[in-house]
């Protein structure tokens, strides 16, 4: 089977396709010919050695699909070959096939094409977590999104007013931020244009908001925690702008706020019923239409480095897809 592999720590276009022998499949396992695999943030960081898992090279990036059982261990009974599934593995996704612990792999709804589908747990799912399991949302707050137009972004405003609350939208352009009104924000914020703590004073009256969704880090977290209202909570997704803050402590001391860390992946494998009851949840707001995933473009398994740059250096709104399968 061909590959997208990490042969030696590196930059996405380090990244090489070659012909590999699968794995043996274990009892508890399940081989899958993967139809469609989303690039996520941490597949940049992994192939340069700085994301929390640290898998041996050589291997391959890519950490949900969407595809079609070829094989089941002889100790999986709850599903079978030719289901249609998906499937989150941490890494190895950008290859034709997988092999995956029968406990990371769930059918997938019906209806849903294996792009959308392939785009959708990771992303559709740190948000739920976030703004659900460990913000408590509750109707009628405000939500503060940065990094809006990305893929968790878009997934917390859509998530967020499903939900009953009102979303602020912050990204860098005017095109990223329609992208977020399209998805469902009340009001937006050009940072790289105005300042952001005054612009939210200006939209909250002076308030504040309940939650911040941060998975982007850098200078913009201080300001999200000075915006926060009293009892406000601020949570910590990612550092998609490469530094890691330290904002004043005393800042959730003045404020009564929370700092909350959201690392979805610890949850799924700690909290697997509460994750199947947030997947539930998900799966019943796609179907309602309150969900729109938004897939930015796909991309050959040969252009799979591409891929990862684009999502790495945030030139995209939404999510892109790899198709393996596929020759362009």
């Amino acid at each position: 089977m061909k590959a997208l592999l990490c042969k030696q720590f590196g930059p996405p276009e380090t990244l090489v396709v070659e012909d590999i022998e699968g794995p043996p499949l274990a009892a508890d396992q399940i081989r899958i010919d993967v139809h469609a695999a989303a690039v996520n943030f941490p597949d940049s960081l992994i192939i340069e050695n700085k994301y929390q898992t640290k898998p041996e090279l050589p291997f391959s990036p890519g950490g949900e699909l969407s595809g079609v059982i070829a094989e089941v261990g002889r100790d999986v009974t709850h599903l079978k070959v030719g289901d249609e599934v998906i499937a989150f593995t941490a890494y190895g996704a950008f290859a034709e096939q997988v092999v995956a612990g029968a406990d990371r792999v769930i059918p997938k709804p019906g209806g849903v094409d294996h792009v959308t589908a392939s785009a959708f747990v990771m992303t559709y799912g740190t948000s739920y977590h976030a703004l659900m399991d460990r913000a408590g949302l509750q109707t009628g707050e405000t939500v503060l999104v940065l990094g809006a137009s990305g893929g968790v972004g878009l997934a917390a405003i859509e998530i967020a007013k499903a939900c009953g609350a009102h979303v602020i939208a912050a990204a860098s352009s005017a095109e990223k931020l329609a992208v977020c009104t399209e998805h469902g924000a009340d009001d937006t914020i050009n940072y790289a244009e105005a300042d952001l703590r005054d612009e939210i004073k200006r939209l909250t009256d002076g308030r504040g908001v309940d939650v911040v969704y941060d998975p982007v880090g850098g200078a913009l977290t201080e300001a999200g925690l000075r915006s926060c209202a009293w009892r406000g909570r601020h949570l910590v997704i990612g550092f998609a702008a490469g530094d890691i803050p330290a904002p004043p402590l005393n800042l959730a001391l003045l404020k009564g706020c929370s700092i909350i860390g959201v690392f979805w992946g610890r949850f799924v494998a700690t909290e697997p019923r509460q994750n199947a009851a947030d997947l539930k949840a998900l799966f019943g707001l796609l179907a309602d239409g309150k969900l729109k995933p938004h897939i930015a473009g796909t991309y050959p398994l040969a252009r799979g480095g591409e891929a990862i740059a684009a999502l790495a250096n945030r030139a995209v709104s939404g999510k892109l897809v790899i198709t393996p399968r596929s020759e362009s």
